[in-house]
């Protein structure tokens, strides 16, 4: 018996492991091998490329691809349209299949609609990579990258608020929680 939501227009390839209440909408394909944790959506026009692993509390928005060689840790954001990669050099006529490059968003991160990621790089947890970012390298944890090719601006709380930091400490409006900043690195005290 299933204990998740496959929408009838959907394809789930054999050798798929889903998690129990993961919803799986319109036009979406999951593909063998694919790991997908619990309570995950996954919007319309998703495809999960084979062996890829995705983590619990993941939220995938519509039109995203996530390829072979990927891995979304659990809670982590996926806005509409983002695109990921896995080959650094692709070409039509050459099979790069071995090349395929290891891409990890960590616990919590945001990736905004219409970012773009380039494969074999880190996203840090909690980061936000904001709208239509380019990101060409690996991420700090709490990062707020913005543009093409995305820069740092700032540090945001794992409630998507901007952390305002004053003598290294900054308290997130939204939930209340402490972080210092100590040697470029952000991290949660309480």
């Amino acid at each position: 018996m299933m204990n998740y939501f496959v929408h009838p227009s959907s394809v789930i390839d054999e050798d798929c492991e889903i998690g129990e209440g993961t919803n799986i909408w319109h036009f979406s394909h999951i593909m063998s091998g694919a790991v997908i944790g619990s309570n995950c959506n996954l919007g319309q026009n998703v495809v999960i490329g084979n062996n890829v692993q995705i983590g619990n509390r993941v939220k995938i928005q519509n039109n995203v691809s996530v390829y072979e060689g990927v891995i979304c840790e659990d809670e982590v954001f996926l806005g509409p349209s983002v695109v990921l990669t896995n080959v650094i050099n692709p070409r039509s006529a050459i099979n790069r299949r071995k090349e395929y490059k290891t891409t990890i968003i960590k616990k919590g991160a945001t990736i905004g609609a219409n970012a773009t990621i380039i494969c074999g790089i880190e996203i840090g947890s909690y980061a936000f990579i904001g709208a239509g970012a380019v990101v060409t390298k690996s991420v700090l944890p709490y990062a707020l990258m913005l543009g093409n090719p995305a820069k740092q601006t700032g540090w945001m709380s794992e409630y998507g608020q901007r952390l305002h930091f004053e003598n290294n400490k900054a308290i997130c409006s939204e939930s209340g929680q402490t972080y210092k900043l100590e040697n470029n690195l952000v991290t949660r005290v309480n």
